[in-house]
């Protein structure tokens, strides 16, 4: 039977905010709950907008899968207020500690590598580089959280509820679904869709995007179980622990893998297998005395809780959308979770998307805005795909100095101990090429540039073209360049606000608006901005009471002068500066207008000025 999605739900229930719209069930629909998606109705009910999210499944995430959680995933989160109760779910920074590579959790290490910025040679630049640290957030904790507040701030989420298809046009988006539980079909009406349905995308499929890459390249067996492995842990912080064993050194990483959930009685266990000899052995048996080898000890009474397989793919989209329907995260993205890209990576996609969307729905931007999405995203995809690859290839080197084979056709623990500690020539060539393995790994483990570089060029972005092309002064996957220009993300920077406390530069931009942040010599843009009037742009003057700039920080960073401006976005990117001095407020007024203009793909005369 298919009903009008009003009689399922009420239009007076999700029309509230929008009573003279009866043409529309919601502004946005977006199908799949995960990091991509709940992110997305969770930006666009905090900016007002009607959205609809749904899942085919009765609740969320019920494995761990992603976890690590960056810099600017974090900051995505401050934005939209949650940094504070996503730290009540987290392992905080400072116990995501080292990754060891050792024997077994109980046996001999062979090396240990200071990870996640939290080491003595790079904390330094984490700190420096964003109000916020990394954090550990299990999947199965992260979408809670986001789904929840996204219901409380007003998005309608339905679980239950399986995506059947969609047809647009130039209007909008019909939806067709399925109440799974009582069998019933019926149809949405929405402006535009979001298909953040994971690698498998129905939407991504429907649309006909085209991928480049391959998938199912290799499998991986993993295990989830609890044991209390404290005294193996406590005295050395870890999240990751990988297992140089011959009991799992199958395929290109080639070392099996303890992972922490919970500190320190919630584990993966995780080895490779052969993948074209079909499904690994997951039987009780093979299964305990996998964990009792990685783990080191033969006594050990695990509660195994699941077993999965997995399977690393090499593949990302070409483009995110057509029309009026976009995909993100998993959907335009496929890849494995080395380096922890994956779900920091779909909830940027979401925070991109969400504002363009708002802002064309509230009459504040021209539809085409809505390309610029496709344009600045898909070749971050590119990007994070080739680099977690790459990150598992790059375990080979460090394998290589610790060779097991013990002669006749056993290989052994100890063999490989006995090479890597020799007091021979041999020896020491084999620890300098450990030393120069680790060194490689910071590429996956403390790769800040690859979290914090990217950079858009979109017709959401006005190029400085007086500034030429950007060098990186250092290694751009290593470290951050924190850059004014059009296309970065705004540099962080304490600021002092009115009661003496300590806020960032990214506490005073974002948040919905666009913004204008000047210096106390900027009354030209001040003024500029006052005439135009527009309800979504703020006018940020450092110097300013609330915005003072008492250790010179932001002067150091600004890269414009103290009578420039820099255009924020939304999502906290620059769209645009003017690096030299303007003291007329008719130029700066000329010079705005036309900056938003090209921004936000609509004059400014022709914008309403009030938000609905």
């Amino acid at each position: 039977m298919t009903s009008n999605f009003n009689d399922i739900v009420g239009a007076a229930d999700i029309r509230d905010r929008h009573v003279d719209d009866t043409s529309f069930d919601t502004d946005v629909f977006v199908v799949g709950t995960g990091p991509m998606g709940a992110t997305a109705a969770l930006a666009l009910a905090t900016y007002g907008v009607r959205t609809m999210m749904v899942s085919q499944w009765s609740w969320l995430a019920n494995t761990p899968r992603a976890h690590i959680t960056n810099q600017r995933a974090v900051e995505v989160l401050r934005d939209l207020g949650l940094e504070e109760e996503a730290k009540l779910y987290a392992v905080p920074w400072e116990k995501m500690g080292d990754t060891l590579f050792t024997t077994s959790l109980a046996g001999p290490e062979v090396a240990r590598l200071q990870t996640w910025g939290t080491g003595d040679l790079r904390s330094g630049d984490y700190v420096k580089g964003s109000p916020c640290t990394m954090l550990d957030i299990p999947q199965t904790y992260m979408e809670p959280l986001l789904v929840k507040n996204a219901a409380e701030r007003g998005a309608k989420v339905a679980f239950s509820t399986k995506y059947l298809g969609h047809q647009q046009d130039e209007e909008g988006v019909t939806v067709r679904l399925l109440n799974r539980t009582s069998g019933q079909e019926y149809s949405v009406r929405a402006r535009y869709l979001i298909g953040a349905d994971g690698a498998k995308s129905q939407v991504a499929e429907e649309l006909g995007l085209e991928f480049v890459g391959h998938t199912a390249r290799a499998g991986t067996a993993y295990v989830r179980f609890r044991a209390d492995l404290s005294q193996y842990v406590q005295h050395r912080p870890s999240i990751l622990h990988w297992i140089m064993n011959p009991a799992a050194d199958f395929g290109e990483i080639g070392m099996g893998l303890l992972r922490c959930i919970r500190p320190w009685n919630e584990w993966i266990a995780g080895w490779g297998f052969d993948k074209d000899a079909g499904e690994p052995d997951l039987s009780h048996e093979k299964v305990l005395s996998q964990i009792r080898t990685l783990v080191g000890d033969p006594t050990l009474e695990p509660e195994i809780e699941g077993t999965s397989v997995w399977y690393v793919n090499q593949q990302h989209a070409l483009t995110m959308s057509k029309g009026r329907v976009f995909c993100g995260g998993d959907a335009t993205h496929r890849h494995p979770p080395s380096s922890g890209l994956g779900s920091n990576t779909c909830m940027q996609d979401a925070f991109n998307l969400a504002w363009k969307l708002a802002y064309v729905i509230k009459g504040h931007a021209g539809p085409e805005l809505l390309e610029s999405y496709s344009a600045e995203r898909a070749p971050v995809g590119a990007q994070i795909v080739a680099r977690a690859n790459q990150s598992r290839l790059d375990y080979a080197p460090l394998r290589e100095c610790f060779v097991t084979d013990a002669g006749n056709g056993t290989r052994t623990v100890e063999a490989g101990l006995a090479r890597l500690r020799a007091a021979t020539p041999e020896g020491a060539q084999l620890r300098a090429k450990m030393a120069e393995a680790l060194e490689l790994k910071d590429h996956e483990f403390n790769a800040q540039g690859v979290e914090l570089n990217q950079r858009y060029a979109s017709t959401a972005v006005v190029p400085d073209t007086k500034a030429g092309e950007e060098v990186f002064e250092r290694d751009a996957e290593l470290y951050l360049q924190a850059t004014t220009r059009p296309g970065a993300k705004l540099p962080h920077a304490w600021l002092v606000d009115r009661s003496g406390r300590r806020t960032s530069t990214l506490d005073v931009t974002g948040h919905g608006r666009v913004t204008l942040v000047t210096g106390l010599s900027g009354k030209a843009w001040k003024e500029a901005a006052s005439r135009l009037g527009l309800a979504f742009l703020r006018t940020v003057v450092v110097g300013e009471p609330g915005y003072e700039d008492p250790y010179a920080y932001w002067a150091r960073i600004r890269e414009v002068d103290e009578a420039g401006a820099i255009l924020v976005r939304p999502d906290g990117y620059v769209a645009w500066r003017q690096s030299e001095a303007v003291w007329d407020p008719d130029e700066a007024e000329a010079q705005l207008r036309e900056a938003l203009g090209h921004v936000l793909s609509a004059p400014v005369a022709d914008r309403v000025l009030s938000a609905h």
